[in-house]
């Protein structure tokens, strides 16, 4: 393997590598680069490249990215899987598999043309082994066990070694025992920055993956057999109001990467700005043909990367556009009592049920500011402060802050937005307003120009006309 770059390119565009091989025996072990790990849930800061060509680095949301050492002109990095604890929120921890002491694991970068080495050391209880999802790789270096690799027994560290030949946004997923360890928590991202800095360049590039969970109230392993009725849904293993902030500074050109390994599609809506989506896990759309969005659909499998200029001051909340999405720890076989007067029953039913609550009868908004007692290891379906109250969210939602003045590498939590004087929505408290008119019914006969303008102080009525007021 210690061919050039050249040598390789000249043996078939780097297809000479061999396939993913067994690591084993002292002297080669001795060899491993470190396998840094990290307990922490909140973002940790990016590594900026110290040699090699310039790029932007990406903030993983919740995460962190994994560092490397070069040995010669390969860049080695160190992948374990093993189990890990993920804390989803405050309040609530998961038993998952993952890599490097998390779920998701850390963030591969890299640069387009760069010769990678990545290790994988398997701590799991079964086999595993990593599929690069969207790279041009050798067919062994692919990940798919049994087919293009022996599986990764437990204790041991395989090898896989390609040349990143484009750049963009992909990742990484386990293809052996694939449902399994993929509902356990096990991904990660892969981003290959352009060998050109000037290429499509941003001021602050994030990303997080799209991934569920379903575990029951008080239980800490997910159920892997779950097809559809997941209960938490997470960006990066983490919920709402669990979530870190997308601190941007006014001015700046961004971009949102994101991923989705979850079992069904999700639909993610930006407020404040309008975005073109720049790129998926095929390649770079280009920039004549990159479409404006506010909200962007991505399948399961699917990458997608969006770009906009953060022009406008302000919490902005981003979030999947499908509302179960937006909760958390949510009970499938809730019965639905909007309209229904509970406090007939509420008596008899705190005598066998201590601490019962009656509520849904107005609708369930009520969850967010009610502080009710919960099983041990789970959350609220609706959770969640901000400055004016309770937000009744809760999965994949967070707020995109848009600041002036912050300096290019600071992502700190800013607080929430101050805004100008006049400029929030407030409660009318002047002369009552008219009723507003309402339709009898689709067969009425009523016309709309048979109502007319009446003084606002007084009820509004309209013209005289044949139909079925009834109805």
């Amino acid at each position: 393997m210690n061919l050039s770059r050249r040598g390789l390119l000249g043996a078939g565009g780097g297809l000479a590598l061999v396939g993913a091989s067994a690591i084993s025996g002292r002297t080669q072990a001795a060899g491993l680069p470190e396998a840094p790990t990290m307990d922490q849930a909140t973002m940790q800061p990016p590594l900026f490249p110290q040699s090699g060509p310039d790029y932007q680095p990406v903030v993983t949301l919740n995460g962190w990215t994994l560092p490397w050492r070069t040995n010669g002109d390969w860049k080695e990095f160190h992948l374990v899987a093993e189990p890990v604890v993920r804390e989803l929120a405050p309040g609530m921890k998961a038993h998952l598999w993952g890599y490097n002491g998390q779920s998701p694991g850390p963030t591969i970068e890299a640069v387009e043309g760069d010769k990678v080495r990545i290790f994988v050391t398997n701590k799991l209880p079964e086999n595993t082994a990593v599929h690069w999802h969207g790279q041009l790789l050798p067919n062994g270096m692919d990940g798919v066990g049994g087919l293009t690799q022996p599986h990764i027994p437990p204790g041991k560290t395989f090898v896989y070694e390609f040349i990143l030949q484009k750049s963009g946004t992909f990742m990484y997923h386990p293809h052996s025992d694939e449902m399994v360890q993929m509902a356990m928590g096990m991904m990660g991202f892969f981003v290959v920055h352009p060998r050109d800095p000037t290429f499509r360049r941003v001021d602050r590039d994030f990303v997080f993956l799209l991934n569920a969970f379903d575990i029951e109230a008080g239980s800490y392993v997910p159920k892997v057999n779950t097809m559809l009725d997941f209960n938490l849904w997470c960006w990066n293993s983490r919920v709402f109001p669990g979530l870190d902030p997308l601190v941007v500074r006014q001015g700046d050109r961004v971009r949102v990467r994101f991923g989705n390994l979850t079992m069904t599609n999700h639909p993610i809506h930006m407020h404040g700005h309008d975005f073109k989506v720049s790129c998926t896990d095929g390649g770079w759309v280009p920039e004549a043909a990159a479409w404006p969005e506010v909200s962007v659909d991505c399948a399961v499998g699917q990458m997608r990367a969006f770009d906009f200029v953060a022009d406008k001051p302000g919490d902005w909340a981003i979030h999947c556009h499908k509302s179960h999405h937006t909760m958390n720890a949510m009970g499938h076989s809730v019965k639905t009592y909007i309209g229904v007067n509970m406090k007939k029953t509420a008596p008899a039913l705190k005598k066998i049920a201590a601490g019962y609550m009656p509520m849904g009868g107005s609708g369930m908004g009520e969850m967010g500011s009610m502080e009710m007692p919960l099983p041990d290891n789970t959350l609220p379906m609706m959770t969640g402060f901000a400055q004016f109250g309770p937000v009744e969210m809760g999965g994949m939602f967070s707020v995109v802050k848009v600041r002036p003045g912050l300096a290019a590498d600071d992502y700190r939590d800013p607080g929430w937005y101050k805004h100008p004087e006049g400029t929030v929505a407030y409660e009318w408290t002047g002369e009552k307003l008219a009723e507003p008119v309402r339709s009898s019914g689709p067969d009425s006969g009523v016309k709309a120009t048979e109502f007319r303008a009446v003084d606002p102080r007084t009820r509004p009525v309209k013209a005289a006309s044949a139909g079925h007021g009834n109805h």
